[in-house]
């Protein structure tokens, strides 16, 4: 798992089985396989060898490039790979990776189509690697992915006939909810509280406040380097420390006529607040403690998309 999503993978040992080819016939395959059967009737009628030789090499190459377009798509991998973070209702570019596991022949023409719509076509892959595209997909729903299958297909290699082969997956990634815009918090107040309290303690991560004699204690990247050289004696500087009181968002208190309006809010709050203070959230049946971080925004954010999901 990869903050709160995962890999699309099939199989609990990790591999992706597809199903058996399927094949759809194109306009130009339709074409040539009525010119076939009209060839082969006009050689019966008529007794013509030639016609019987046209017909023959006719079918022969319908057959070799059948079985071309099928070991083209043979040993076919696809891995569907979501970005770090999904919220619901918005698009998320997510990457498709083929994997072509034949060691000599590459593989041309493959579109790879993900259910649920968005699809990438990949001119060539060579044998033993691996190649990317990008689709675009949106969940309208906080949650577990819908996402079920990845469709390979190729019209290779004469467009005849369109062979393709459905890829199941796992759907395993963590879709985060709906963000709505909101305040929990005066934003004046909470900057006049943060300044109060650098002015009121010392540390690493506020303003510079001052400049003073070295007392032993301060570490050395805090020696200002160039006033001490005009001077006897080691200055360092001294910076404020930055704080600020912990916000603690309780669920059933905020704003929305819904359950999903009051989570939307929240999961704002988290990722509006959560780099720049200590978060933790109260919800009807448990709570998290306050804290800071990326690992724990997308803690909180995992909680509220799976609240009452359960």
């Amino acid at each position: 798992m990869n903050s709160g999503t995962g890999t699309f993978r099939s199989g609990r040992d990790g591999r992706v089985r597809g199903t058996r080819f399927r094949v759809r016939i194109g306009t130009s395959g339709a074409l040539y396989i009525a010119l076939t059967l009209l060839l082969g009737f006009s050689a019966i009628n008529t007794g013509n060898n030639l016609l019987f030789l046209v017909v023959a090499g006719l079918l022969a190459f319908m057959s070799v490039t059948g079985l071309a377009g099928m070991f083209n798509l043979r040993k076919l991998t696809p891995e569907l790979l979501p970005p770090a973070e999904i919220f619901a209702g918005t698009l998320a570019p997510f990457r498709l990776r083929l994997h072509n596991t034949k060691r000599y022949i590459p593989s041309f023409l493959i579109r790879l189509e993900v259910s649920g719509g968005g699809s990438v076509t990949i001119p060539m892959i060579l044998a033993g690697s691996s190649a990317d595209g990008t689709v675009g997909l949106a969940f309208p729903v906080r949650g577990y992915a819908g996402v079920r299958s990845v469709v390979l297909s190729s019209p290779f290699p004469v467009n005849f006939f369109i062979r393709s082969r459905i890829f199941p997956l796992d759907p395993n990634c963590i879709i985060f909810p709906r963000l709505l815009s909101g305040m929990a918090v005066d934003p004046g107040r909470e900057a006049e509280r943060a300044g109060q309290a650098a002015r009121q303690a010392h540390g690493l991560d506020g303003e510079l406040e001052s400049i003073t004699g070295y007392s032993g204690r301060e570490p050395l990247r805090m020696i200002h380097w160039k006033h001490t050289a005009r001077t006897d004696e080691l200055l360092v500087k001294e910076f404020g420390l930055l704080t600020a009181p912990p916000l603690f968002i309780e669920l059933d208190a905020l704003a929305g006529t819904t359950l999903e309006d009051r989570i939307s809010h929240a999961a704002w709050l988290v990722q509006h607040w959560a780099g720049q203070r200590p978060v933790g959230l109260r919800l009807s049946d448990r709570s998290v403690p306050a804290g800071m971080g990326q690992h724990h925004r997308l803690f909180l954010l995992k909680e509220l998309a799976l609240y009452g999901n359960d």
